[in-house]
């Protein structure tokens, strides 16, 4: 089989026979079930991996007939989108990977989720939607990678999924030193809302590609015999690595949670400048509105009625008045 784009008709993306010191071949769905009959696969250092769609109707059905996989694996498939997990299954790894489409755009709908089961002779990965890490993997085993074991190419894979991270965090730091920037020009209008969308994305990644402590500490401590001390090793390794990434996103995510708390404070500020400005204008204006208001109103009596020059007395009295309030209110906002 060569290699190809899109599932065949039983929904199988790819297929590689691995054997020691040699690249992956392509391998269909037949020919894997008939490797798998056979009985020295195991001795011999070979394994097969079968990546599938789930998006193909016939995926699912074909994987319950014809391989021995644990049904804990069919059932976190109808799970959703849960942490991602690695745990120990009667003697089988089962993974649930969540990972981000392939054209990332920082928006928090396109994380998806990758379902693994491996066993010491056969790796099964299947998803519903594109998905970078996974496809980075298919790239280096066509590119002529070896690998010596299933968990290898599991460890690779967590690997290629914190460089994924890591590039996203990278992406999102570069857009945060930008939204500083425009903040300290006040642009703050539409940073907000950009603000917003990374922090949700940062702590949708974190909560989701973040590997479940407790499940990894056990598989860590009682791993399935079969699992090599050097693959085991290099596990634990790609999950430390893993582990800085998720801080350096958590850390990102305290920068963003600041410029927020910075922005808040200036709108704030911005909006008491405009309540102190309207009231400015109501107390200057209020001299004027409380003589008009005398003047106005149609009873006897009214001083300086009969004087020639009582307009400019009444203009004086008022423009008195109002530097005075003016002068009040301002010595007050000093």
């Amino acid at each position: 089989m060569n290699p190809r784009y899109g599932p065949d008709e039983k929904g199988l993306i790819c297929g590689y026979l691995f054997a020691p010191g040699q690249p992956g071949q392509p391998i269909g769905p037949d020919q894997a079930l008939v490797w798998l009959t056979g009985s020295d696969q195991a001795s011999r250092g070979e394994f097969v991996w079968l990546h599938f769609s789930l998006a193909d109707a016939a995926a699912e059905p074909w994987l319950r007939e014809n391989l021995d996989l644990r049904d804990e694996f069919f059932e976190a498939l109808h799970q959703g989108s849960r942490s991602t997990r690695l745990e120990d299954v009667q003697d089988q790894l089962l993974a649930v990977i969540n990972d981000v489409a392939y054209e990332f755009s920082f928006d928090p709908s396109q994380i998806a989720t990758l379902w693994l089961n491996v066993d010491r002779r056969l790796l099964v990965s299947a998803r519903l939607h594109p998905l970078r890490s996974i496809d980075r993997l298919r790239q280096a085993v066509r590119q002529g990678e070896q690998f010596a074991s299933p968990v290898a190419l599991l460890t690779h894979l967590l690997n290629d999924q914190a460089d994924v991270l890591a590039r996203i965090v990278r992406d999102a730091a570069v857009k945060v030193d930008d939204i500083e920037d425009g903040l300290l020009h006040d642009r703050v209008r539409h940073t907000r809302r950009e603000l917003g969308q990374l922090r949700r994305v940062l702590v949708r990644l974190q909560r989701l590609l973040a590997p479940e402590p407790a499940a990894l500490f056990r598989l860590l401590r009682q791993p399935p015999r079969w699992i090599a001390q050097d693959d085991l090793e290099e596990l634990r390794q790609s999950t430390e690595e893993f582990s800085l990434v998720i801080r350096d996103a958590a850390a990102l995510q305290e920068r963003i949670k600041l410029l927020q708390e910075e922005m808040a404070a200036l709108v704030d500020e911005r909006t008491s400048q405009t309540l102190f400005t309207l009231t400015m204008v109501t107390v200057l204006a209020l001299p004027i509105n409380i003589t008009t208001g005398f003047f106005g109103m149609n009873v006897g009596g009214m001083p300086l009625s009969d004087s020639p020059h009582g307009f400019a007395i009444t203009v004086t009295v008022v423009t008195v008045c109002t530097l005075i309030a003016a002068w009040i209110a301002f010595r007050r906002k000093d």
